[in-house]
């Protein structure tokens, strides 16, 4: 059903994101699929990198620590953005048409009311594509 799995990962709150590295690894075993993790990065050095050429080294050396937790073949993708904030989810969901996913699984926070205002990066990729697309909440404290 599903082939190429598009994870976007933010390298600055790995621990956050676990329980979406569980449902990945869990769904990737499962249809055999490819698992293509997607970084977004300025040309600013930041947190994570001084440069994107040092964050992309970063993400695929996550990405291959990955494969050896599920075994499923593995690929990156880095977007370089003038203003990574800004630009998440247009990036985002361009990346979807350039790695060729058919499904994409992110996190997300719980539900608050401020999302009427400013929606979920996972809401806005889900309607803007036509790729299923699976938002996974932090476990609960």
């Amino acid at each position: 059903m599903y082939s190429k799995i598009m994870v976007p990962i933010d390298l600055a709150h790995l621990g956050v994101i676990e329980p979406t590295l569980e449902t990945v690894a869990d769904l990737a075993r499962h249809y055999d699929a490819e698992v293509c993790y997607v970084g977004v990065t300025s040309n600013a050095p930041g947190s994570v990198a001084r440069t994107p050429e040092e964050f992309r080294r970063k993400l695929e050396a996550f990405a291959q620590a990955r494969h050896q937790v599920h075994g499923q073949p593995v690929s990156t993708h880095v977007i370089v953005s003038p203003d990574p904030v800004a630009d998440l989810d247009d990036d985002l969901i361009e990346a979807i048409k350039e790695v060729g996913a058919d499904l994409v699984v992110m996190a997300t926070h719980p539900p608050k009311h401020l999302d009427v205002l400013m929606p979920s990066h996972g809401g806005k990729v889900a309607t803007h594509t036509d790729v299923s697309v699976f938002l996974v909440r932090p476990h609960k404290a």
